[in-house]
């Protein structure tokens, strides 16, 4: 019994080896199909990182002259491998990070060596008893208060390598020095010295000629990119979001938004690693040596305060809002839809800005945010009128969206006060545009003071008026406990604070 399922595992493992051995041709073959693709694919995608396998490939092959030349071999001998080794290390994919690497491994490994040869003849001077106690407690110093230097978050940013390899350089010359001559040990750092300067040299010279890779650039680009899917995004955000949408359209404008959300929140560490790099490179183009890049940061972090606000905006419209009153429905939408094309278009006019690096006129965008408060002064005195047709949760769920809505037109203000400061930080050139006339391309404004040319007030310059007065609150719901807290939630100091009439209706129910 025993061995005849014995022999029946036998069977069963040779018949399952069999089968994968019939099948690793095709598993292979299928493998190898897909790496070509991805490699394909990548090269599609940005083909500069072809150029740039190819700065690297010319340049490990003028560094390998070092041993193809008997004079040079002669003049460095094994020193020459340092060469190779530098540009392995320091030919990054941008101008900037190979800049960057390049001089501070060059700095590092100068100031490093020196220093180490300075230690090492200190030591000597009580004695070769007392040396490697000495250097031991150089080495100790030395460790300690550069890595503590090198964790400070500004200098870890910039300088973090060039500090690593002042350690390594100075570590090993002190130790070396112990146990080699010290004609030859000097010797051998000088020669190890200019081979690291040569490979550095001839990478950033390789990197910066021969079709660049700015990394500034593509900082410029991503904090335009991500202003303009901000405001694309906005621009159809309202459309079917009172009505019933299906399953399917819904899980694919709520996959759609997920995208544009992620593409904006997860550039954070990316834009600061640029802005660090972009930091690094001379004038090229439009951009000079002292660009403000540290503002493009300022403007990223405001474009992604404004993607939460739209995010909370989004759960909240996807909450399925019920307004049973057909026409009050129908108006509030159209006027949300209003006060979102609105915003959009103010985003796509401040990433047109920076773009084109012109000061586009103000009226062009602050025109926009004045016509979308308009449109939430409008839904206010609309809705103060039509207090008696809508039930208290209706008003707590409108209410909720038109905060979030006056909180995207803020941000939105902030944005455009971070890019004209980088504007006049960067100097862009002015552009005299006539002003639009908004009212041929909004005809469903609820009022005609949003058509005017002439900008109106902003919220710094004064207070926008809050939702749902408590006078008509109280008459709406005079059952309920509301009289005794309607002055203080009608004080002049709130009136900046859209969450206080939440707080009164919310406490009314």
């Amino acid at each position: 019994m025993a061995s005849s399922i014995t022999s029946q595992e036998n069977a069963t493992y040779f018949s399952c080896a069999y089968q994968c051995l019939r099948e690793l041709p095709k598993k292979s073959w299928e493998n190898a199909t897909n790496v070509a693709k991805k490699i394909k694919k990548s090269g599609q995608d940005d083909p500069r990182r072809i150029t740039h396998s190819l700065k690297v490939g010319l340049a490990l092959t003028l560094v390998s002259m070092f041993f193809y030349v008997q004079a040079l071999y002669k003049s460095f001998g094994v020193s020459a491998l340092w060469a190779i080794m530098t540009v392995v290390v320091v030919m990054e994919f941008s101008v900037g990070a190979t800049l960057g690497k390049g001089l501070n491994r060059m700095a590092a490994t100068l100031l490093g060596g020196f220093l180490g040869l300075g230690v090492q003849q200190l030591a000597t001077l009580p004695g070769k008893t007392n040396q490697p106690i000495l250097l031991a407690i150089f080495l100790f110093i030395i460790g300690v208060v550069m890595t503590y230097i090198r964790c400070i978050p500004g200098v870890k940013a910039k300088y973090d390598y060039g500090f690593s390899i002042f350690i390594l350089t100075f570590s090993l010359v002190s130790i070396s020095g112990y146990r080699s001559d010290e004609n030859q040990m000097l010797q051998l750092a000088c020669k190890r010295l200019l081979t690291i300067i040569i490979g550095s040299i001839l990478s950033m010279i390789l990197c910066v000629c021969i079709f660049p890779v700015w990394i500034g650039e593509d900082l410029h680009d991503s904090v335009a990119k991500n202003i303009e899917k901000i405001g694309g995004f906005l621009e159809g955000f309202i459309d079917d979001s009172f009505d019933n949408v299906s399953e399917d359209k819904k899980s694919k404008d709520e996959k759609s938004f997920a995208e544009e959300y992620e593409s904006v929140l997860n550039s954070k560490t990316k834009e600061e690693n640029m802005a660090n790099l972009a930091s690094w490179e001379p004038r090229h183009g439009k951009f000079k040596f002292s660009h403000p890049w540290k503002q493009y940061l300022k403007v990223g972090n405001s474009t992604r305060q404004c993607a939460y606000k739209i995010e909370a905006l989004d759960h909240h419209i996807n909450s399925k809002i019920q307004i049973t009153h057909e026409v009050i429905r129908n108006k509030i939408k159209d006027t949300c839809q209003d006060i979102c094309l609105e915003s959009g278009k103010a985003l796509k006019e401040l990433s047109s800005s920076i773009k084109s690096m012109k000061c586009l006129s103000k009226t062009n965008y602050k025109a926009h945010i004045a016509n979308a408060k308009v449109a939430i002064e409008s839904l206010n005195s609309f809705l103060k009128s039509n207090l008696s047709q809508i039930n208290l949760l209706e008003i707590v769920a409108i209410a909720t969206m038109a905060s979030l809505l006056m909180d995207v037109v803020i941000s939105i203000e902030r944005i455009s006060e971070q890019v004209d400061e980088l504007a006049s930080l960067a100097h862009f050139k002015t552009h005299n545009n006539h002003v639009h006339q908004h009212h041929q391309d909004q005809p469903n404004m609820m009022t005609t003071k949003a058509t005017r040319t002439r900008p109106l007030p902003l919220l710094r310059e004064g207070f926008m008026k809050r939702f749902f007065p408590c006078d008509k609150m109280q008459h709406h719901h005079q059952n309920n406990r509301i009289h005794h807290e309607s002055s203080s939630a009608c004080s002049p100091k709130q009136n900046r604070s859209s969450s206080s009439t939440i707080e009164v209706i919310v406490q009314s129910v």
